[in-house]
């Protein structure tokens, strides 16, 4: 869900300055942590490279608050490992639209439960995979993942930028093919970044998640495609990485030590930094299609009264159930974890629902005093 009044242009932010002591100590702390070493161990490695006695309190230093040298940086260069030049990232993207609630009943008829309020099927695509999710107030989620090998995030912007157009086709297409109905559409895209390989560490890689959260401040408006795009994005990045890049609305649910995580308008990135502590990347994408599925439906409601008309839902699906759909998403579950509740409060917060889900039912509430 991006609309264009969310859209950083870099072109009104004032011009940022790179921070080369930060890019430096980040080099040297991606190398280390990289090769798996402690500070002694990698003091060991690179002093017979530099000629000079290296401490592992020097070490520390670099990586912390001192700038490292010139001939310890180009020694680091020789030692990073190549697949640290990769990014990993395997993308989930949510297609949703609202399909009606006796198409949803025959749907599910022919799917398998998945979890206690909605039937999902498996879809065939030539790559990826993809799962069509039918609650039974009537709304469809095509859930598409990506696994994704790219050369920075400038890469991942453009793709992402580029191929939310064909994914709300080919949605549009397969959902009327498979309901008979051409006035079936999917009406937005929204992605989940579950970040595997970044390619850095610290700081760094706090800035580099909160882009991926909201990649499409590297996009160019002017130039969305083609080469001239992506080396416009590969320069942002560059500066954003360098500079820092902080958005007043979108919101951290990770934890020190145990994961980085931002959910915005936009979506949500999330790295986990120690998989044994961290969210599952299951718990993500069920915390999303739950908050997108009452997003579309009270989107589908809303949309009724914008066009002048009374929205028509039937009883089961009242107002009544909304109220009761937003106290699930908003209250707290008693053996919810706080990693979970950190990152359902900033799902809800960040995507709007709150408002949705309350417009939605005043326009029902009022439509049944008529």
């Amino acid at each position: 869900m991006v609309e264009r009044s969310k859209v950083v242009d870099l072109r009104t932010r004032t011009t940022y300055r790179p921070d080369c002591a930060n890019l430096a100590r980040n080099r040297l702390l991606l190398a280390r942590k990289g090769l798996g070493l402690s500070y002694g161990e990698f003091a060991d490695l690179i002093t017979p490279m530099v000629g000079w006695p290296v401490s592992p309190d020097a070490v520390e230093a670099w990586e912390t608050s001192l700038v490292p040298p010139g001939d310890v940086l180009i020694a680091v260069s020789t030692v990073t490992p190549a697949a640290s030049d990769r990014l990993g990232v395997r993308s989930h993207k949510f297609i949703a639209a609202y399909i009606g609630e006796a198409m949803a009943a025959r749907l599910a008829e022919q799917a398998a439960p998945a979890g206690q309020d909605h039937h999902a099927l498996p879809v065939e695509l030539p790559a990826g995979t993809c799962r069509l999710h039918v609650w039974p107030y009537g709304v469809a989620i095509l859930h598409l993942v990506e696994d994704l090998d790219l050369p920075n995030i400038a890469h991942l912007a453009v793709w992402r930028y580029q191929s939310y157009e064909h994914n709300l086709d080919w949605a549009t297409t397969y959902l009327r093919r498979l309901t008979g109905d051409d006035t079936s559409a999917a009406s937005y895209v929204l992605s989940l970044y579950w970040v595997h390989g970044p390619t850095w560490v610290g700081q760094m890689l706090d800035t580099a998640a909160r882009i991926i959260c909201s990649p499409r401040v590297l996009i160019d408006r002017d130039q969305p495609g083609g080469d001239a795009c992506l080396a416009a994005a590969e320069q942002a990045e560059r500066e954003l990485l360098a500079g820092g890049f902080h958005q007043q609305e979108m919101r951290s649910f990770g934890v020190a030590g145990v994961s980085v995580g931002y959910a915005s308008w936009s979506g949500v990135a999330y790295h986990p930094l120690d998989p044994a502590r961290c969210l599952a990347e299951d718990e993500l994408v069920d915390c999303e299609l739950t908050a997108q599925a009452i997003w579309a439906y009270c989107e589908h409601i809303n949309g009724q009264v914008e066009q002048g008309h009374d929205p028509h839902v039937s009883e089961e699906y009242g107002w009544r159930f909304l109220r009761a759909a937003r106290s699930r998403l908003t209250n707290p579950r008693p053996r919810e974890t706080g990693q979970h509740r950190l990152m359902r409060d900033a799902i809800v917060e960040t995507s709007g629902i709150a408002g949705h889900l309350d417009q939605a039912i005043e326009a029902l509430r009022e439509a049944g005093r008529q």
